[in-house]
């Protein structure tokens, strides 16, 4: 494991153990999986992962491991791949945005909190309540465009 994936493992820890919520050892290695596909990793090569592991793992077994997940922002939905991505900030788990590289499928995360606001700003002058947003720009990072 890198020292990256060391170090959102050891946030992820200590986030659990702040909010008293229990990293099973099913959710911890759902999200070990996760944090070592840069490009994202989609429910069912996480399920192929886990059998391969522990042959009475089952579909439910994952969906329920990322919905922990997803709800105390450990990692994102990426909805154009349908894939998950782990959250190198979970103090920003609701205001963020993904740069996903076409040529090499990494995944960055931003925070640009202007942007968040401005968008939250436009929708209430719509009347609209927002319940959810995922952005998402498709590209070429930096790397791939050398």
């Amino acid at each position: 494991m890198s020292q990256q994936a060391e170090h959102l493992m050891a946030e992820a820890d200590e986030l659990c153990l702040r909010k008293g919520l229990r990293l099973t050892p099913t959710r911890r290695r759902v999200l070990e999986l996760i944090v070592d596909s840069p490009g994202g990793a989609k429910a069912y090569d996480l399920l192929d992962a886990l059998t391969a592991e522990n042959p009475s793992a089952r579909p439910p077994t994952i969906y329920r491991a990322i919905d922990f997940l997803l709800s105390n922002g450990l990692i994102h939905r990426i909805e154009s791949l349908n894939a998950y991505v782990s959250c190198t900030c979970p103090e920003h788990a609701q205001a963020y945005q993904l740069l996903i590289c076409k040529t090499c499928g990494r995944v960055q995360e931003l925070h640009e909190e202007d942007l968040d606001s401005q968008l939250e700003t436009a929708a209430k002058r719509q009347g609209f309540k927002v319940h959810r947003k995922t952005i998402e720009v498709h590209g070429i990072c930096h790397t791939c465009q050398q």
